[in-house]
């Protein structure tokens, strides 16, 4: 499975200092990675998920890998990785597959080489949206986010939804989960506040880089240590 794309969750109460550091610490780490074409370490959004105000418990590791081969050989032996499993409470692996990705993240597109695999109305749907802001349309952006998140959250066929990003306040994502891609497109066209969410990105030019990606989910497991047990 060439351009397999996997993100990972740690979700910490004890050690949320020792994770807070690994922000700092880790990316360096990772980038001789045998079969890693991309990866992003990021914290996360509070509240509901798109928020001003960080959430210091959860965590994301997001990668792009040459096969499936390379991507469990590194979630299942990784001493970086194996170490987050042990002070983490909660793990959640999401593994996906890109079905149309457009823009750029860090000023390339990660996903985009890999596309070559048609849309499947049997399969759920991930979608990332990502961008850089302009500084100076940080005030503008943030007053809108409310809006945009009430948007998701009321949307049919939405299934999990999560802020992400690798600075707060300026490099932001978003990843959400879907029952299917009639959902998405649901929201994306025909949604009146996604449209003048839309329409404001437009006017404002809130960002100096942007990307959008779709995917179809292979699997979404985790585990939480205090309920021993998969979910």
């Amino acid at each position: 499975m060439q351009g397999l794309t996997t993100i990972t969750f740690f979700e910490f109460e004890q050690n949320k200092p020792w994770a807070f550091a690994q922000m700092g610490l880790v990316p360096s780490k990772l980038q001789q990675n045998e079969g890693l074409h991309f990866f992003k370490l990021m914290g996360t959004g509070g509240g509901n998920g798109f928020s001003l105000w960080p959430d210091f418990s959860t965590y994301a590791f997001l990668g792009v890998w040459k096969d499936q081969k390379y991507a469990d050989i590194f979630l299942d032996q990784n001493e970086i990785l194996q170490n987050y499993y042990r002070k983490s409470n909660l793990v959640r692996t999401i593994k996906m597959l890109p079905v149309k990705s457009h823009g750029l993240w860090s000023g390339k597109n990660p996903f985009k080489d890999h596309v070559d695999h048609q849309p499947n109305p049997d399969f759920p749907v991930a979608v990332i949206t990502r961008a850089t802001l302009r500084p100076s349309r940080l005030l503008s952006f943030w007053k809108s986010v409310p809006a945009a998140s009430a948007a998701i959250e009321k949307a049919a066929g939405v299934q999990y939804f999560k802020g992400i990003g690798e600075w707060p306040f300026v490099q932001q994502a978003t990843l959400s989960l879907w029952d299917n891609f009639d959902a998405v497109k649901e929201f994306a066209y025909r949604s009146k506040s996604h449209s003048d969410i839309i329409k404001k990105t437009r006017r404002h030019q809130w960002y100096s880089e942007d990307l959008f990606a779709r995917f179809h989910v292979l699997s979404d497991t985790g585990y939480i240590k205090s309920e021993g047990q998969l979910r």
